[in-house]
Formats: C-alpha cells, sequence, structure tokens
C-alpha cells in the first residue's frame, strides 16, 4: 500500500523525469484500494512506452486523452 506522501515524493521524480515531453499532458495522484498511484495522461497510445511502470516503488497508471485545448 503506497501512502500520500511516498506517492507525492515520486510524483516529483516523474515530473522531472517526463517535462517537456509534448505527448505527455497531465501527471497526478489517485486514491485506489491499495493506495495511491500516479496518472498520466497522453495525447496517444504511443507515448505510453516511454512512461515508467513504477516510480520509487508507486505503481504508474495512463489514461489516453487525446490532445488538450482550450475552449
Amino acid at each position: 500500500m503506497t501512502d500520500r506522501a511516498a506517492a507525492r515524493a515520486a510524483k516529483s521524480v516523474l515530473v522531472e523525469r517526463l517535462s517537456g515531453d509534448p505527448g505527455v499532458v497531465g501527471i497526478g495522484l489517485a486514491r485506489r484500494d491499495d493506495g495511491y498511484v500516479l496518472t498520466v495522461e497522453l495525447t496517444d497510445p504511443a507515448v505510453g512506452t516511454r512512461v515508467p511502470g513504477v516510480v520509487d516503488g508507486v505503481r504508474v497508471v495512463t489514461a489516453v486523452i487525446g490532445a488538450v485545448r482550450p475552449l
């Protein structure tokens, strides 16, 4: 079970690692039954190959949401 503090620390590492990647449109935390996970929102599925599955023991889940545009 991952607690919030560990997930926040891992998020900082992941943000540093993926910053500047044009296919990543969001990085966050989500609560799941077994604790916290990192979430990465992507523009397309191919970008997912550049996202690690675990960062500092915290599971990373991805979601393809497409390009983000202002309304």
